[in-house]
């Protein structure tokens, strides 16, 4: 590849880094702006600076504080009581960690199932499982809320956590595709050792699928972590509200938001541990997709 070539290349992947960044550089700008300027950055893009002149770092506990409270509530109890954003977090925590774990087990589990286990109706039963994945959300939407407040449920964690723990065929499909590949051979010597099923599942098949491990667990974190309409219909009291919840929090009764910079800080502490976890399991994900793409 000559030198222009790769000029050219770099040139547009910095310029493509460079758009897709802005949004977040803007939001930052904004949540450092008094909230005169901060409404005129989102009304007019000729209001936006590159850098606040002076920075109002004291938005993001106002923000923090300000959390949690219903929008047509004032905040000044909620800042004195200090306490609506660490709630979120912990509820936000507590969904996120138990549902990251059910999605990766019991998709690990099934995929472990449909890929060694020799059983009668297992070709159509994996291909009815594929077909719930042309099945809107929406449809079941209802169902499944009539099917939790019968088992009193509404107002818990439990209609956002037990699903998980029942799989996901999407991921379901990856697992059954990766465990396919793993020589029989390993599997014999693993039951010559004397080791059952579910011990060779637990200890041979998962440490060898760490790549898609690393996609189950960073989808379904992301998902759970910025997750509004689950949360929005089944949890009703401010002791359980989520992140995603509490960032209502900045709209009026009227239905807009009230104070931009508050909204632009507590969005970005928000979405921080997204940004951190794809970091940290960047290498994992990468390969966990590639998987597909190479032929074993």
């Amino acid at each position: 590849m000559s030198t222009a070539r790769k000029a050219v290349i770099y040139a547009l992947l910095v310029a493509g880094s460079l758009i897709l960044l802005f949004p977040v550089w803007w939001m930052g700008a904004v949540s450092l702006e008094t909230g005169d300027r901060a409404r005129r950055a989102a009304a007019d893009a000729a209001g936006f600076a590159l850098w606040p002149a002076d920075p109002q770092w004291q938005n993001y506990p106002t923000a923090l504080g300000r959390m949690g409270t219903r929008p047509w509530q004032g905040w000044s109890e909620a800042l004195a009581r200090g306490h609506g954003f660490l709630d979120a977090l912990a509820n936000t925590v507590l969904i996120t960690a138990l549902s990251t774990l059910g999605q990766v087990l019991s998709s690990a589990l099934v995929g472990y199932a449909f890929a060694r286990l020799r059983f009668r109706g297992r070709g159509p039963l994996f291909v009815f499982m594929l077909a719930t994945m042309m099945l809107p959300a929406q449809v079941t939407m209802i169902p499944l809320f009539i099917l939790f407040r019968s088992l009193g449920w509404i107002d818990t964690p439990l209609p956002l956590v037990v699903p998980a723990f029942f799989g996901n065929a999407f991921y379901i499909f990856m697992f059954r595709q990766f465990f396919a590949q793993i020589p029989e051979a390993l599997v014999e010597a693993a039951r010559i050792d004397g080791c059952g099923l579910l011990r060779i599942w637990w200890e041979l098949m998962l440490p060898l699928c760490r790549p898609v491990i690393a996609l189950t667990a960073v989808f379904t974190f992301m998902f759970c972590w910025n997750d509004f309409l689950g949360p929005l219909i089944y949890l009703h009291s401010e002791e359980q509200y989520t992140l995603a919840i509490a960032l209502n929090a900045f709209r009026n009764q009227f239905g807009g938001v009230s104070d931009v910079h508050l909204l632009m800080a507590a969005s970005l502490v928000t979405m921080l541990p997204c940004v951190v976890l794809f970091f940290v399991a960047q290498k994992q994900l990468i390969g966990g997709l590639q998987l597909g793409a190479v032929k074993g």
